[in-house]
């Protein structure tokens, strides 16, 4: 009895070690073909696109806000009060306008201590003249040496430059005086008071701003790459915010140097704004249509990623996944395309959206289902996260 016990236990052991053995193989088996059903990726004819060769725009954008090249400020040219300000923001204002006037009580005292001096001057000229011409009768008759004689002379001399100095300074004090006034240096409007009557001004303190808004100019900056297709004179198209009618303008000029700290150069476009429909300080972009190029190598721009600053695309070369490292050039995005410079060749098969968990290496193919579960599409920043 004990024997046929321990045969059943010897027999059930037996069983159990079997089947413990075979588990992992069907274990080992069925990882094996998730691996070959995740192997083969399928994209639809949608998500892929070719490499083409087509004439892309040459478009040079600028943008940046509009200045009034024709801008005075009008200071005051002696300390003084301002007794009246004649304009306010707005108005219109001709070329020799007076704006206003200041109490130059101190100008009109040190006119009159010049013109004092200068009379003093003038008579004390006098009495070195006639000091003068009588030593000159005392030599001919030989009565004072000629040393006395010089003496006198270089009185006279002294003299006349004192005068000489005293009317300079009348007339310094008179041209203060003129200056002093507040007249419209140029014809415009009056964009801000600085000052207000009553008020204490220095000299040299801003007290209105004038700007003429028949002629303004767009101040922008290009990249290095794109100002070499520029020029002085080239037409532009430019939109002004608030504005939905372009205006035409041209390129005044280009700046001979790249600003140090973002690498770009200045351009100035001028416009014509003769109905002062445009104000200053606007932001605007302008367009600036260059003659068509030879065709260029583009993808769909969707198909470009980057990571640590190389932009690269996927693609389906004879039936597997390869990352390729690119070189862009010019965007269009009316088209949605990107120049490719270098990395791929024209027809070459390109995965036209982003998608995650990508393998470079991986069979893949285009049919008539949608991406497999493991590559579905997700958001390019995701993409390029995750790559």
């Amino acid at each position: 009895m004990f024997g046929g016990a321990a045969l059943l236990a010897l027999v059930a052991g037996g069983a159990f070690w079997a089947v413990s053995q075979k588990a992992p193989a069907k274990a080992h088996e069925s990882k094996d073909g998730k691996d070959a059903a995740e192997a083969v990726l399928q994209f639809s004819p949608g998500e892929v696109a070719r490499a083409q060769m087509r004439v892309l725009p040459r478009v040079v954008e600028l943008s940046g806000p509009l200045v009034a090249p024709n801008t005075a400020v009008v200071r005051a040219k002696a300390s003084g009060t301002l007794v009246t300000l004649n304009v306010v923001e707005g108005s219109r204002v001709r070329k020799g306008e007076a704006l206003g006037t200041l109490d130059l009580a101190d100008l009109n005292a040190r006119l009159a201590e010049r013109q004092a001096m200068a009379e003093s001057a003038r008579a004390q000229l006098a009495q070195a003249d006639r000091a003068h011409q009588s030593n000159l009768h005392l030599a001919e008759q030989q009565f004072i040496s000629p040393v006395a004689l010089e003496t006198s002379k270089a009185a006279l001399g002294s003299a006349k430059a004192q005068l000489n100095a005293a009317q300079a300074q009348v007339d310094t004090v008179r041209v203060a005086l003129r200056e002093a006034a507040l007249m419209a240096p140029i014809g415009g409007i009056v964009a801000k008071r600085q000052a207000l009557p009553g008020e204490k001004v220095s000299a040299e303190q801003p007290v209105v701003t004038l700007v003429d808004l028949t002629k303004l100019e767009l101040a922008a900056t290009v990249g290095t790459q794109e100002v070499g297709h520029l020029r002085p004179g080239l037409p532009v198209q430019v939109m002004v915010e608030g504005d939905a009618k372009p205006v035409a303008g041209r390129i005044a000029r280009i700046a001979p140097a790249v600003e140090a700290g973002s690498r770009a150069i200045g351009v100035t476009v001028e416009l014509a704004n003769p109905n002062e429909r445009l104000r200053a300080g606007q932001f605007a972009m302008a367009r600036v249509n260059l003659p068509e190029t030879p065709p260029s190598l583009t993808v769909p721009s969707t198909a470009v990623g980057s990571a640590s600053g190389q932009d690269y695309v996927w693609t389906l070369e004879q039936g597997k996944l390869l990352r390729r490292s690119i070189t862009t050039g010019r965007r269009d995005a009316t088209n949605g395309v990107t120049e490719v410079l270098q990395g791929i060749a024209a027809d070459t098969l390109v995965l036209a959206a982003s998608f995650d968990n990508l393998r470079e290496g991986r069979a893949a193919s285009v049919g008539d289902k949608p991406a497999a579960a493991g590559a579905a599409s997700a958001p390019a920043s995701a993409a390029v996260a995750s790559r």
